[in-house]
Order: structure tokens, then sequence, then C-alpha cells
């Protein structure tokens, strides 16, 4: 798969008082790469909840910080590899500054299948599989 790309800005909000991204801001980053990744393919989650009764909710995720973020810069948020199991999408992300391509973080997320209503493992339906 062609890794998918969300571009960021980091924004005062983001950061501590020495400019510096907060460590939590990076998994707000890397959510969103993910949730665009999933409606660049067709996959609206609230959509999803409503009609399939099934809601994706973060299992595991292993970070690795390389580099700090900082005020202004703009961010490369990728998806670069998923396997997909029954109930369970493993991604793959980088976070890389643009201006010098430094490698700022990656991580290995892991995600399950629930059923919305219960919050119970399903089986992931069979068209986000395909």
């Amino acid at each position: 798969m062609n890794p998918f790309v969300w571009k960021v800005r980091v924004y005062w909000e983001d950061t501590d008082a020495g400019g510096v991204v907060y460590h939590s801001r990076y998994l707000n980053f890397f959510e969103r790469a993910r949730t665009e990744w999933l409606r660049s393919l067709g996959v609206y989650q609230a959509k999803m909840a409503e009609e399939d009764n099934k809601i994706f909710v973060i299992l595991n995720m292993n970070i690795d910080f390389v580099s700090a973020a900082r005020l202004d810069d703009e961010l490369d948020t990728t998806v670069n590899s998923v396997e997909i199991t029954g109930a369970r999408m493993i991604f793959k992300q980088d976070m890389t500054r643009c201006s010098d391509q430094q490698l700022i973080a990656s991580a290995d997320v892991t995600a399950a299948c629930l059923k919305a209503d219960s919050f119970k493992p399903t089986r992931m339906p069979k068209w986000i599989r395909t």
C-alpha cells in the first residue's frame, strides 16, 4: 500500500511553555491521520456506528518518540501499512517534519472492532476488510 499522508501544523495549543509539542498531542495527530485515511476510503465512523452497529477502539499503542516537533512545524503523519484480521486492524504510522524530513515519532497501533451497543468484540464488516 502507498502511505496515506495527512499534514498537520503545530499550533500554540499543541506545545508546552518551551514551544515543544506536548507528548500526548502526538496521539491526537496519529488518530487524526487514521481517521482521515478511513474517510479517504469511504469509511465514516459515525455512520458505521449508526448503520452497522460497529465502532473501533484502540487496544494497544506503541510509540517511539525520536525527535521533538516545535511550534509552527508542518508535519506529515502517515498510515504506512494496515494488517486486517477478523476483528482487528494493526497500523504502522510515522510522523516527519516537512522542512527537513526528520522522523519525529513512529507508532504501532492495534484497533479492535466492537458492537456499538454492547462494546463486545465483533468481526469487521466485510466491506471494510475488502
